[in-house]
Formats: C-alpha cells, sequence, structure tokens
C-alpha cells in the first residue's frame, strides 16, 4: 500500500486489488459516466457483471496484476484502477487499462497508476504494454505521452488506436519513469 497525492492535495492509498474488491469495483463502474465507460471499454458498458468483476479482482498477481486508488478518507470506496494482463505464458508483452471515476479525473491519478503498472510489469518480465484505446480518446494519448514520452508507437485499427509502449529494464524502471 502506498499513500500519494493527486495535483489538489487529495490523500490516496494505492494498493493491489482483492478478491473482496468486487462489489466495489461493481459500484465503482456504476458509478462512471456513459463517456468513461465508453472510453474504458471501447463501447458500452453500463453494467459489470458478478462474472466480470470476479474476473477483474480475482487475479494472479503476475500475468494479471491490478492497482486500486481509494481515498485515505474512504477506503471502501475505489475511485481508479489501473491493470495489466499478460498477452500470453511467458509473453514478454501485455495489454494494459486504466479507468479513473469521474470526479476524479485530471488530477494525475491515470498517471500514478500507469508509472506503478510500469514498474510492476517490469520487475515481471514484461518490456512492453498494448493499450488499445479509442483514437480520439485525447486524455489517454496525452497519458502514454507524458508516462512514457518518445517510448511508445501508435498504430490505427479503424476507429481505435493501439498504443505500443516500451517499458525501461528491470531495476531502472522506477527512476526512468519519474
Amino acid at each position: 500500500m502506498e499513500l500519494v497525492h493527486t495535483h489538489d492535495g487529495t490523500s490516496v492509498l494505492i494498493r493491489q486489488i482483492r478478491p473482496d474488491d468486487a462489489g466495489r469495483l461493481r459500484a465503482t463502474h456504476a458509478g462512471l459516466s456513459a463517456e468513461t465507460q465508453y472510453r474504458r471499454f471501447l463501447g458500452a458498458k453500463p453494467e459489470l457483471s458478478l462474472a466480470d468483476a470476479r474476473y477483474l479482482t480475482e487475479i494472479n498477481g503476475s500475468d494479471h496484476f491490478a492497482l486500486v486508488a481509494t481515498p485515505l478518507e474512504q477506503p471502501e470506496r475505489i475511485v481508479a484502477v489501473g491493470r495489466f494482463v499478460r498477452d500470453g505464458r511467458g509473453s514478454d508483452s501485455a495489454e494494459c487499462a486504466i479507468v479513473v471515476a469521474d470526479a476524479f479525473q485530471r488530477r494525475g491519478l491515470g498517471t500514478l497508476l500507469l508509472e506503478r503498472l510500469a514498474v510492476a510489469a517490469s520487475e515481471r518480465g514484461i518490456r512492453r504494454f498494448r493499450w488499445l484505446t479509442l483514437a480520439d480518446n485525447a486524455p489517454a494519448l496525452r497519458l502514454a505521452g507524458r508516462v512514457f514520452g518518445e517510448r511508445h508507437r501508435q498504430r490505427l485499427l479503424g476507429r481505435e488506436l493501439e498504443l505500443e509502449l516500451e517499458l525501461p529494464a528491470p531495476g531502472v524502471a522506477q527512476a526512468a519513469l519519474r
């Protein structure tokens, strides 16, 4: 668990997701605007099923890793989630995704989560992230640029954009991303 502060000074805890977060994750999803849901899932997803919530919270921490952010004053409330899922057994690439509750957007939480995901992935032998987003998702593109700078490429796939984000080597990842 790590205590961090958003741009506006809000104290937030970042920790690994747990199986008992399934209900909290469903509540967070239900509170997302239609636009935020659309950007995260590349389409409408008004409800997160119990099966989906279990898949997203019952993870192994190696091939599927996730972090949540909770306000210090409301530790039962998830306000952001970042995750990666390795592309296949032994693969050195993983798909990553981040979602931040509408009320907490534009405070730096996405950056804080992506930096920590990159370090965790590097420590687990992952060398690059694939991030599929809508081509017009300007906040996601700015986030990738802020965290990865020149270490990313883009490929247009219709209305979607696949970002390939090169991760620093283990041991230097934390310093390289700051």
